[in-house]
């Protein structure tokens, strides 16, 4: 198999919280780096009430499914070395990765928005360089 390319479905063993063993989960290419990395976004079958879960089925697919309708996590973003990937589920269309790269830039950007409407962007900064200088005091 070939490296995968933005906008495939990619199937790969995420680890359980002992990081011996994982479940086979589909995951979203987003981008594809230099060498063998990858940048993914989760996909699960859960909907989330946050915002950030975009509806995934069948008729997005180019080719090949998922067994169920799924949910993509765009606030769920991670980066794996290609060799980890078991299998492509297969490309999603183009009508549907347009409109879900255009779904997926708005729930970016609510990423860059407070949690609670109460708190300030800056705020959040704020907390998350605290956060950084207490651990680098540890």
């Amino acid at each position: 198999m070939g490296k995968p390319v933005a906008g495939e479905v990619v199937v790969l063993p995420f680890p359980q919280t002992n990081l011996q063993s994982g479940k086979r989960r589909p995951a979203l290419v987003v981008a594809e780096l230099v060498g063998d990395d990858l940048v993914l976004c989760q996909i699960t079958r859960r909907a989330r009430t946050d915002g950030y879960s975009i509806p995934l089925g069948l008729a997005d697919f180019e080719r090949g499914r998922l067994a169920v309708d799924s949910f993509i996590r765009a606030n769920r973003l991670f980066t794996v070395d290609q060799s980890v990937i078991l299998y492509a589920a297969g490309p999603l269309s183009r009508n549907s990765s347009g409109a879900l790269v255009g779904e997926r830039g708005n729930a970016v950007a609510k990423m860059k928005e407070p949690e609670t409407k109460e708190r300030k962007f800056e705020n959040v900064v704020k907390s998350a360089e605290q956060a950084a200088a207490l651990v680098l005091v540890y």
